[in-house]
């Protein structure tokens, strides 16, 4: 990422996606959010997220109450934020082509902080930056607690799928 901030030092999003996937025993959930902020700072490679809890969609507006007012208490716990540095931004060129990268930081939801590793891909084309990355979450770790009377129903590790698709920061 470094050979790239020759062209651009800060990119942002305010309409990242964020999803996530649960499989269970008696069934599976899904939930979406497209109002992800996120900011690149390439000089420093350093990655910022920000979502807010009451901004996921379910296809029912049921687990989507619950999600919000049993397991997330999203008037408590508004938002969820991500921090890291990405660990090899030499590995990105200033070239169109796609990227491994390794992104390590600190992740909070539900007011707990927990470390983070995980793999993403960068992919730049035509002067356009955008990410993709995929990593697994285990509610215990961030004192989400599931009533045993639905543990059937909701994975004790959810995965977690972030898309964002960046603007140069002068563009806003």
């Amino acid at each position: 990422m470094a050979g790239y901030a020759a062209a651009q030092e800060m990119y942002y999003t305010k309409k990242g996606k964020i999803s996530f996937y649960s499989k269970a025993p008696l069934e599976n959930i899904e939930a979406h959010n497209n109002e992800v902020v996120s900011f690149i700072d390439i000089k420093k490679a350093e990655i910022v997220f920000s979502v807010l809890i009451k901004s996921f969609q379910f296809e029912k507006a049921l687990m989507e109450e619950h999600f919000n007012t049993s397991y997330m208490e999203s008037d408590k716990y508004p938002k969820a934020k991500f921090t890291g540095k990405v660990k090899n931004p030499e590995v990105v060129k200033p070239v169109d082509g796609s990227y491994q990268i390794t992104v390590e930081g600190t992740l909070s939801i539900h007011n707990v902080s927990k470390p983070l590793i995980t793999e993403a891909t960068v992919t730049i084309k035509d002067n356009q930056l955008s990410g993709k990355a995929k990593f697994n979450v285990r509610l215990a770790d961030f004192n989400i607690k599931i009533p045993s009377v639905v543990s059937q129903n909701i994975a004790e590790v959810v995965e977690v799928t972030v898309a964002c698709q960046y603007l140069p920061l002068e563009n806003k």
